[in-house]
């Protein structure tokens, strides 16, 4: 009875998801912030192996998405950023201290809010954090996607979309099956959208600009960067960027992994590294979190309690 009054107290929408922690970790809250078309879905698995390392956390509904395409570009990055502050908001009044940590474009918006709000946020976890659709799996035309701005501001192509290509951001072949299987099946709350609307792609590109050339300067707080030396949708030197300018980021690079690095084959180092960083952040050794199995995964993605 417990957990279900303090999920109302805390979750705003259906799809987020809030999981109290015990003791001493849980009086430390984490921020989960989902990826652009994707939902607080992708994130529970994480979400879940915090809260075995005793963890509080929460996971996000950034505004437009869990909808329909005409949902998402009727808003802005503002709109998601201001999505991710009050979630922020809402966990700090549950916890004594709050992380952030998000997913590709989610990192970005992470990344943000911990430049903006330092008093508040404690650190930050940017995974496979994306600048740039740089990835080896990209289609060419995705160099052009920064006109995508001028077209959105000259009120172009708002019915345009960049349809996912495979892999999907996933190396394991079984899971990317599924998980497509999931965009392609309506349900946008299960795995996000099938594809990504120009005008939202430039709104990502606004984002991604405003934080590359004014944020990561600002950020003081402690940095963990986890990003796929083989990411198929943003190269390696988008993680890289952010150790270059940011003075307390560390590193993580993963080999056997493609871009959606919380669900694929490494997503126990994922767990195991962002616990120990936000152990390390709050002073306290997390409890040891149980493995992520493949079996887990698929319940996470199908929306078990």
């Amino acid at each position: 009875m417990m957990a279900a009054s303090s999920h109302s107290l805390v979750c705003v929408t259906a799809n987020e998801f809030f999981l109290e922690g015990e003791g001493e970790a849980g009086r430390t809250g984490v921020l989960l912030v989902h990826g652009l078309t994707g939902t607080p879905n992708e994130m529970r698995t994480l979400g879940r192996g915090l809260h075995r390392a005793g963890f509080t956390v929460y996971a996000v509904e950034l505004a437009g998405h869990c909808g329909t395409e005409d949902d998402l570009v009727a808003t802005r990055w503002q709109d998601w950023y201001a999505s991710v502050e009050a979630g922020a908001l809402r966990l700090a009044a549950r916890v004594d201290r709050v992380l952030v940590a998000g997913l590709s474009m989610g990192a970005l918006l992470a990344l943000r809010l911990a430049a903006r709000q330092p008093e508040r946020i404690a650190g930050v976890a940017a995974l496979a954090p994306i600048f740039r659709h740089d990835g080896w799996s990209m289609p060419a035309y995705t160099r052009l996607s920064f006109l995508l701005r001028a077209f959105k501001a000259l009120r172009i192509g708002r019915r345009g979309c960049f349809t996912e290509q495979p892999p999907y951001g996933i190396k394991d072949e079984a899971l990317r099956a599924r998980i497509v299987a999931q965009m392609n099946s309506g349900d946008s709350t299960a795995a996000g959208l099938p594809g990504n609307p120009w005008w939202a792609v430039a709104e990502m590109h606004k984002l991604a600009a405003d934080v590359l050339h004014h944020e990561l300067r600002r950020i003081q707080q402690p940095c963990l960067v986890i990003h796929a030396a083989e990411d198929d949708v943003a190269k390696l030197s988008n993680a890289q960027d952010i150790v270059r300018r940011v003075p307390q980021a560390e590193l993580v690079v993963l080999h056997d992994s493609y871009h959606l690095i919380v669900i694929d084959r490494e997503r126990r180092t994922v767990i195991a590294r962002t616990a120990d960083f936000v152990g390390r952040v709050a002073g306290i050794a997390p409890r040891r979190a149980a493995p992520a199995a493949a079996q887990s995964v698929q319940r996470a993605l199908a929306h078990s309690a």
